[in-house]
């Protein structure tokens, strides 16, 4: 029997917990609190969830059946990635399929982390990077390098030498997201951050400062989608998702460069890529983007992506974001809620869910103005586009 058609999707609901370098709260409570209040917001019940997907599990997090289990759901569509952040975005493209599809009605997209638990990240001690024989960040720790930045100071390096560009350009983006971060009241990191104070950070991995490394946090996100006429009769504005591309992978991928810079990838030429999530949602390129979410591990991702999804040329973004242009007022306001950087390590849920308020008008002092489409992506290829319910 062939598949029905697909039905539009939207987001109806989110909820976030306060946010903190360290809790007594589990991951459990986090996303119970999470949960909570993603159907406050929407209007829906505890019984109305049908689908549970999410990117983080054991140990950072709870696995999806004890979720389940403990939240008293009953769930038909579920979906738990291996535990990290950079499959935020494919969690809740899979949703959104459920949903498209009728495998599920309502599903919430969820995860209550709790960093300040898990102890060791990269490193021959990270027991994730046993899976890959090496790091599950890009390390190698029998190359020395056994820190998840280590890549991405790497990657950075290498894109300053090929294009002719200064290193310390990259602290445009910290500073930018700070700013952001202090009108945010829920942001772990309102410190005020300009050059100076920049500059007297200590080098993580040369050229990267403490400032370009994501938090630690622990708190709790979720969102729940559900077809776009059942979100019209709901608690709150509809914020349709209108368009999909997927991760990429194979031997021209590396996690923190793009494909040809020549880190860990088998060509050494870049090339212009097809972004098939702009004509799905029916826009006619970046252009038509009025915010940008997207994933900030480490600072130099927002280059990446700038240029892998054309918003730039070639070697031409690290100049382009300078002057205040990825801050509110500027040409395309970025990460407006802080991003991993200054508000929060969420693995990804809190851009999604600064998002979806974006859209709603709800923002407040971090409010674009006229915001109708916000693109989340990130720097492995993958993306979403959100619009107004027009």
């Amino acid at each position: 029997m062939p598949l029905g058609p697909l039905r539009q999707v939207a987001i109806v609901g989110v909820g976030i917990t306060e946010l903190s370098r360290t809790s007594e709260r589990s991951g459990l409570d986090l996303a119970a609190e999470a949960l909570r209040l993603a159907l406050d917001d929407a209007g829906l019940g505890r019984d109305d969830v049908d689908g549970l997907f999410t990117n983080v599990g054991y140990p950072l997090a709870v696995d999806y059946d004890r979720m389940a289990e403990a939240f008293g759901l009953r769930i038909r569509a579920a979906l738990q990635t291996w535990t990290h952040g950079r499959f935020v975005g494919p969690a809740l493209q899979a949703a959104v399929q459920a949903v498209a599809l009728g495998t599920a009605e309502v599903a919430a997209c969820t995860a209550g982390v709790a960093f300040s638990g898990l102890g060791v990240v990269g490193g021959a001690d990270d027991l994730e990077g046993l899976r890959q024989g090496g790091g599950s960040h890009g390390e190698l720790p029998h190359y020395g390098m056994t820190a998840p930045g280590a890549g991405a100071a790497m990657a950075l390096r290498r894109y300053c030498a090929r294009y002719g560009k200064d290193p310390e350009l990259i602290s445009a983006v910290p500073m930018a997201f700070r700013r952001h971060a202090r009108l945010n009241p829920n942001a772990q990191m309102t410190k005020p951050l300009e050059p100076e104070d920049y500059a007297a950070e200590p080098y993580v991995v040369e050229p990267l400062r403490r400032p370009d490394f994501a938090l630690l946090s622990d708190g709790g996100g979720c969102l729940l989608v559900t077809t776009l006429e059942h979100a019209r009769d709901l608690r709150q504005p509809a914020v349709v998702v209108s368009g999909m591309q997927g991760l990429h992978a194979g031997r021209d991928e590396f996690i923190f460069a793009p494909p040809g810079l020549g880190v860990f990838s088998q060509g050494d030429t870049r090339r212009a890529e097809a972004n098939p999530v702009y004509r799905m949602a029916g826009l006619t390129g970046p252009g038509d983007v009025d915010s940008l979410q997207l994933y900030d591990a480490f600072s130099p991702n927002v280059v990446f992506v700038l240029e892998r999804f054309a918003f730039t040329g070639e070697g031409e973004a690290l100049d382009w974001l300078q002057d205040g242009r990825i801050e509110l007022g500027g040409d395309l306001p970025t990460n407006t809620a802080g991003g991993l950087l200054s508000e929060a390590h969420l693995c990804g849920w809190g851009h999604l869910i600064e998002a979806t308020r974006q859209l709603r008008g709800q923002a407040g002092p971090r409010q674009v103005p006229g915001c109708e489409v916000v693109q989340w992506a990130t720097p492995f290829g993958d993306s979403l586009i959100f619009c107004k319910d027009r």
